[in-house]
């Protein structure tokens, strides 16, 4: 957003937001007539061009933003995301400890709070910071000689661009902790390790099989996204992590299974003896199987929150018939909601969604962050 003058006339669409939102705020809250407040941020933004939201409209334009978010199954929940306000911070080194202590918090030694940290806000010539991680906790990915990755494949942009900015790399293990790579302002991006008590992370066992230990896998805790931003009445917050706690199949059927990320089903299959020359004999689906009860297991054994997918389908359709009661559509996108194993042996797959209803405020996936989020967008 480019500098104005106090004279120069304010985007159209900041003020159309702006008096939407306002408008839901005091609707939904029973705050009264919204005209003196809308009046007050017109006012705001001819003078600078921008306004600031109180914290109390901070807290419900962030949870809204959750109970907006089409792609997540875990929304009943959205009323009870905790906020801090952090939007006095923009210097990347601020930001990256605030974020370990972001993770702190949301981890309580097991009791996974959701919880949002919102850091400034982009303004007039003046960008808020960004972290360029898709995540706050996400595993290095190491090229082999052979074409090869030791770790996550899908950081592999990330993971070459902190080598680059001087990040010596960890161990060398499937699962080393990548730092941040956080942009503060219009600075360049810088990395920044993250502390260990910061980083919850569960060693995955399975309940009949003892050998599985020896496969030496692990998860971390705390799932905080890290690189979409928060859109509340026209003003973006491009870093605002925010996290609940994960639905198992998230980790063993996704992170830990998918052939482009951890690739373990074949690994797994010949261990437990699976015929894996035809796929005929469901070798995939009875090592999948096996691989989320290890993850559900592991975490229930380790005292760390995490929920099962039949138990989410339900409690979104609780969320559902809630929000038809208030009146309020709700947009979903089927083949996020449903479950990646077992899908129609839950209820939230026997039904259709409105995939096209996408309200403000959100949280949003913007072109240049998914590319920083690869290591592509070097400045």
């Amino acid at each position: 957003m480019a500098a104005r003058s106090g004279s120069a006339p304010a985007p159209p669409e900041l003020l159309r937001a702006a008096s939407e939102f306002l408008t839901l705020h005091h609707t939904e809250e029973q705050l009264g007539d919204p005209a003196r407040r809308i009046a007050a941020v017109y006012a705001e933004i001819a003078e600078v061009g921008t306004y600031r939201h109180t914290r109390e409209e901070l807290v419900f334009g962030a949870r809204v933003a959750w109970r907006n978010a089409n792609r997540c199954i875990g929304r009943l929940y959205w009323h009870s995301l905790r906020v801090r306000d952090r939007r006095d911070v923009r210097d990347a080194e601020d930001v990256a400890e605030a974020s370990a202590d972001h993770l702190r918090e949301a981890t309580r030694e097991g009791r996974i709070r959701a919880l949002i940290t919102v850091f400034a806000p982009d303004g007039p010539g003046l960008p808020g910071p960004r972290i360029w991680n898709e995540q706050l906790i996400r595993y290095a990915a190491y090229a082999l000689p052979d074409g090869g990755v030791t770790g996550d494949p899908r950081n592999a942009g990330l993971t070459a661009l902190a080598r680059r900015l001087g990040w010596p790399g960890g161990p060398g293990t499937p699962f080393d902790v990548l730092p941040l790579v956080i942009q503060g302002g219009d600075d360049t991006p810088r990395w920044f390790a993250l502390p260990e008590d910061a980083v919850l992370e569960v060693e995955l066992a399975h309940p009949e099989y003892a050998w599985w230990r020896t496969l030496g896998l692990r998860w971390h805790a705390v799932p905080a996204l890290a690189n979409m931003c928060l859109e509340i009445g026209g003003i973006c917050y491009p870093a605002a992590p925010f996290n609940g706690w994960y639905m198992g199949t998230e980790i063993g059927a996704r992170n830990l299974a998918d052939a482009d990320r951890y690739d373990l089903l074949p690994r797994i299959a010949d261990r437990l003896g699976l015929d894996t020359r035809t796929d005929r004999s469901l070798w995939k689906d009875r090592a999948l199987v096996e691989l989320n009860r290890s993850v559900l297991h592991s975490f229930d054994c380790a005292g760390v929150t995490i929920t099962d997918h039949h138990t989410e389908s339900r409690r979104f359709l609780v969320h559902l018939g809630r929000e038809e009661r208030k009146g309020r559509r709700v947009g979903a996108d089927w083949s996020w909601i449903v479950p990646p194993i077992s899908g129609s042996a839950t209820p939230v797959f026997h039904r259709t969604y409105e995939a096209a209803v996408e309200r403000r405020p959100a949280y949003v996936h913007h072109s240049d962050a998914l590319a920083r989020a690869r290591g592509e967008a070097l400045v």
